[in-house]
């Protein structure tokens, strides 16, 4: 946890100290459990919406991925973020690298959010939700599914 501990401590004063824009971070955020205030980025659908993203962290941060999800009352609608708040992005689960800080995910979201061209939760939203575990580390995502369901069906013509 030593490692863990010093690692959070640096990357909280640094968020404390310094934002990115559009990014804020929660004073009553404890060294294990971060609530970090994001806002739309201009000129993209979710202009002017705030959200709060959760972390949590393991003993292994930063070798093992924080649990990241939307909190509150506003979970943003978008084909990749289910109504409770679980986020279908890779780099929260398999490709993620101790290289990677909660910065560089809180930008990574909003870069998400920032290329959407229509507000609409997963195909499979109801499903998940009803049925998924409250950590999203322990679903097993299935990324690009869409993509090779399309190609599967294009080389059926």
């Amino acid at each position: 946890m030593a490692a863990a501990k010093k690692r959070l401590q640096k990357e909280l004063c640094e968020l404390l100290k310094k934002p990115p824009p559009g990014m804020n971070i929660d004073k009553n955020s404890n060294l294990t459990k971060w609530i970090i205030e994001l806002e739309g980025a201009q000129g993209t659908l979710y202009e002017q919406e705030k959200f709060q993203l959760q972390f949590k962290f393991g003993s292994r941060y930063p070798f093992d991925s924080p649990e990241v999800m939307f909190v509150g009352s506003n979970v943003p609608v978008h084909p990749h973020i289910y109504s409770n708040g679980h986020i279908c992005l890779s780099i929260l689960t398999e490709d993620w690298s101790p290289a990677l800080s909660v910065e560089s995910v809180c930008l990574s979201i909003v870069s998400m959010l920032s290329s959407c061209k229509e507000k609409k939760r997963p195909p499979d939203n109801n499903i998940y939700v009803s049925t998924c575990n409250k950590n999203p580390k322990k679903t097993r995502w299935w990324y690009h599914v869409a993509a090779r369901l399309s190609q599967a069906v294009l080389s059926l013509r």
